[in-house]
């Protein structure tokens, strides 16, 4: 066994060890697995939402599309900026409403301000697809760290599949306690991490970061602004908009919210959380680095960015301690991910239709769909060949289909029907699945319209129709509901 595997081991016994220690003296009934029974304090409800936010594609998809698209990767860093200002108002409410209802996931939210269940168990089914591609992100990102950082010891199939029974392992003992204890670990590591080494390899390699990008701009300009077609300004502004809206849209994210003590902690984290996402920027600094040092990387293989470069440059413990922290990086939302994915189906699904089942009941399901959800992950993880960026964008399209219908339910006066929030949510989910299936765009359907429309985020157009739907919808059966509740 190499140095650097000997220690990439380390950390995920470390992690292992902490998930079964954090659940030790807890009853883990339904509540206490999924939220820690309301309890976690400021610190633990920022690490715990930084550590679902800054996953695997922070480590290698950041710095694998700064290297292979440049300019264009900027939107990660705005996005998430962005939508810490939205969280300042929106998630105080969010967290208010569900411990008055006293709600355990996204549906329930859903289901109690539509009076509607099955409207649940259709948010549940939507956040359960477009949480399988973030899975895939994380186990991929995973594999690829291990198996680099290992130089080959194993291979990314076989790192994959450890990956995923350790993060089965995880979640089916601790839940979300684990996922919290792991997080400060992780945090403070990756935050170290990319900190030296995108203050590191620019200096190393080329001296400075204005003769870095002046040797950029020498050897590929394009890289340095925004292409005049594909990902330009439209698609740049689009794609942003439609990130925001749908960033505290992942049912693992919106659950999390419920673990705080109190609605201030939204508040104070909104202030400090922009200042956490500067750290992308190291992020992009070490892809940029790597453009003209590992040169020749396509198609999914840009991912790799980051650790072939580390490789060329730094001794097997220092890569092994990079893997540790990259691994982290996988496990705390991997293991967050599947915990709602499980959770989703067993209480929004499973107990919809069988709504005499007890707790312990749906607690032992949710346990059971764990190893479930992570075998078709698997399966996804290892037939995918697309970069992890392409995934992730994939999922956001999925999920922000779900924002129309929570922006107008925190109205005093929603006038948004269940009818109305359940047709915009599946004509949504029918055009992005449709789109993304056909590998249809604007410019295929509309050839002869402005070069700006054309590079629209086809997510963004498929919240448009969701919203007009979901608005006619409502108006539609507003009057027949009422009828309905006078007789």
């Amino acid at each position: 066994m190499n140095l650097a595997l000997f220690i990439i081991l380390a950390f995920l016994l470390l992690a292992l060890y902490l998930g079964i220690r954090s659940s030790k003296g807890k009853e883990m009934n339904l509540e206490e697995w999924t939220v820690a029974g309301r309890g976690f304090s400021g610190i633990f409800v920022f690490l715990l939402m930084a550590g679902e936010i800054y996953t695997t594609f922070s480590f290698l998809g950041g710095s694998g599309w700064a290297y292979g698209k440049g300019t264009p990767a900027l939107y990660v860093m705005i996005y998430i900026t962005l939508s810490y200002v939205l969280s300042y108002w929106l998630l105080p409410s969010i967290w208010k409403y569900a411990k008055e209802h006293n709600l355990v996931s996204q549906s329930d939210f859903f289901v109690s301000k539509y009076k509607s269940p099955y409207l649940g168990v259709l948010v549940a089914i939507v956040g359960v697809i477009a949480m399988i591609p973030i899975i895939v992100v994380q186990l991929k990102g995973l594999g690829i760290i291990v198996s680099q950082a290992s130089y080959g010891a194993i291979s990314l199939s076989t790192a994959v599949w450890v990956g995923a029974i350790c993060l089965t392992v995880y979640v089916m003992i601790s839940g979300i306690h684990g996922s919290a204890w792991t997080a400060v670990i992780k945090d403070f590591m990756m935050v170290g991490i990319i900190g030296f080494l995108g203050v590191y390899l620019p200096l190393h390699y080329y001296g400075s970061y204005h003769d870095m990008f002046q040797a950029i701009y020498s050897a590929k300009p394009e890289l340095l602004k925004l292409p005049d077609e594909g990902y330009s300004v439209s698609w740049f502004i689009s794609t942003v908009i439609l990130l925001v809206l749908g960033f505290y849209m992942w049912p693992q994210v919106f659950s999390s919210t419920y673990t705080a003590k109190s609605g201030k902690v939204f508040r104070r984290n909104a202030i400090i959380s922009p200042l956490y996402t500067l750290m992308l920027l190291f992020v992009f600094f070490v892809g940029y680095a790597a453009v003209l040092k590992v040169p020749g990387l396509q198609g999914g293989d840009v991912d790799l960015a980051l650790l072939s470069l580390s490789i060329q440059t730094f001794d097997p413990w220092f890569i092994g301690i990079i893997g540790g922290a990259g691994l982290l990086t996988a496990l705390v939302p991997g293991s967050m991910i599947l915990l709602s994915a499980s959770t989703l189906l067993s209480k929004n699904v499973y107990k919809v239709f069988v709504p005499s089942a007890p707790d312990e009941r749906v607690v032992k399901l949710a346990k059971t769909l764990v190893p479930f959800i992570a075998l078709i992950s698997v399966y996804f993880t290892l037939n995918e060949g697309t970069t992890l960026a392409t995934i992730s964008l994939m999922g956001y399209n999925i999920m922000t289909q779900l924002f129309p219908s929570l922006i107008f339910s925190l109205r005093k006066r929603n006038f948004v029907t269940k009818q109305g929030a359940a047709t915009g949510i599946i004509v949504g989910l029918v055009t992005v699945t449709y789109i993304t299936l056909s590998g249809t765009t604007i410019a295929t359907l509309f050839p002869n319209i402005p070069q700006g429309v054309k590079d629209l985020n086809i997510g963004f157009i498929a919240l448009f129709i969701n919203i007009i739907v979901t608005i006619l919808v409502s108006l539609m059966t507003k009057k027949i509901n009422e009828k309905q509740n006078n007789i």
